[in-house]
């Protein structure tokens, strides 16, 4: 018996309790105070798989959570309406920090009038690896701010996923690059991937820009018709948490097909790589690699 419990001793000393108690409202920023944190940091996922990242109302259970947490980590940009009024639920004790307020914008809005986001900046700013990579220094500086005796691991490891993130864009570019030029045209079901347009060349067609649940007026559709049909592409894209209604009308009258659906705001991934390889791969399969052009003349 005293054998067993010097073993337990000895795997409890093991195994250090966390310094920092972090609690995220998006799972793609769990998956980054994970690998910037490693066993240093203790997470709570205020805003699971399950969740709209959008819209979050935090019950009692989501306050008891956070009541002791160090920081509590946003995404900015005017994703999260409801900041304000969980600044004020949130204890004296925990820190809310935007993590990207400091990251590069584009411009644009959240495309949930809902939520008052019109004229703001696109906050998808996940869809860039570069912003993402630049988010790993972003909470590495945060947490070493709220415990400096960890301040040269948390950076260590920032620097070891910035790395991969690299390889993560290498590999981006050269899947991206077997996509011929004028087969660059992204079709939507909404506007969440622009700073992925942007970072890797594509033309963006958001088809249901303003609210993933409703249609668009004939004007704005009869337009995107115009648009899809005269880039040729062979696809559009659904999103994995989307009402696919509009997209098969669309693709019915175009004549293309559905493709797979794309991961957009990133609560059904199961990391942030994994969420990029997958839309990644599912795009260029899509859009034909090495298959001509279908543009008009």
């Amino acid at each position: 018996m005293r054998t067993v419990l010097s073993i337990l001793g000895g795997l409890v000393l093991a195994c250090p309790a966390a310094e920092l108690k972090v609690a995220t409202l998006h799972p793609l920023l769990a998956d980054l105070a994970r690998e910037v944190g490693g066993e240093r940091v203790e997470i709570v996922e205020l805003v699971g798989k399950t969740d709209d990242p959008h819209d979050f109302e935090p019950t009692p259970e989501n306050l008891r959570q956070a009541s002791d947490m160090d920081l509590c980590l946003a995404s900015g940009k005017g994703l999260e309406s409801y900041l304000p009024s969980l600044r004020t639920l949130l204890s004296d004790g925990t820190r809310l920090v935007e993590i990207g307020e400091s990251l590069p914008s584009l411009a644009g809005s959240c495309d949930h009038p809902e939520h008052n986001h019109e004229g703001e900046v696109d906050p998808h700013w996940w869809h860039s690896i570069d912003a993402f990579r630049r988010a790993a220094s972003v909470t590495a500086g945060t947490f070493a701010e709220a415990d400096p005796d960890g301040a040269d691991d948390y950076r260590r490891r920032a620097l070891e996923y910035r790395q991969r993130l690299d390889a993560l864009e290498h590999w981006t570019r050269r899947q991206v690059a077997r996509l011929p030029a004028d087969r660059r045209v992204l079709a939507t079901a909404h506007a969440a991937f622009g700073y992925f347009c942007h970072d890797f060349g594509f033309t963006a067609l958001p088809v249901q820009g303003l609210n993933r649940e409703q249609m668009p007026d004939a004007k704005s559709l009869a337009e995107l018709v115009d648009q899809i049909r005269e880039s040729g592409v062979p696809a559009v894209f659904p999103e994995d948490t989307s009402n696919p209604k509009t997209l098969q009308t669309l693709a019915r009258d175009l004549g293309v097909r559905i493709a797979d659906p794309l991961i957009a705001d990133g609560t059904t991934a199961e990391s942030y790589e994994a969420m990029v390889r997958h839309n990644v791969r599912t795009i260029v399969d899509a859009l034909g690699a090495g298959a001509p052009s279908t543009r008009k003349p």
